[in-house]
């Protein structure tokens, strides 16, 4: 069964930084839209960041513009999240999640992805 795996996070000062790496196995993930969500403890999974299938279009939340960038590599079948001047408040388990579509309507919206990692936790200290 296709699935994802997250590494690249871990503790760091704020205004640090990490990336992140997202790797499918079981499948490639080329044509599918892409994305990283991260979730608090007591708090609701949010939306990160999306970036299309061909790399062309990225959105981010408020949140993090400026500060992460999102990219991918379809001839490694790669994505990742730099994340750049880390705060506290950044500190979550980071998802990435894949989703069959070659849209970007609606990629805040995790409900609509197909495939998702187990997480790696980032935790940026003060």
């Amino acid at each position: 069964q296709a699935q994802l795996v997250e590494s690249g996070g871990g503790l760091v000062q704020a205004g640090g930084s990490l990336r992140l790496s997202c790797v499918p196995s079981g499948r490639t993930f080329t044509n599918y839209a892409m994305g990283w969500f991260r979730q608090a403890p007591g708090k609701e999974r949010e939306f990160v960041a999306f970036i299309n299938w061909s790399g062309v279009s990225t959105y981010y939340a408020d949140s993090v513009k400026g500060r992460f960038t999102i990219s991918r590599d379809n001839a490694k079948n790669t994505m990742y999240l730099q994340m750049n001047n880390l705060k506290p408040e950044d500190t979550a388990a980071y998802y990435c999640a894949a989703r069959r579509t070659y849209s970007v309507t609606n990629y805040y919206n995790g409900n609509l992805y197909n495939y998702w990692g187990q997480g790696t936790q980032v935790t940026v200290s003060s």
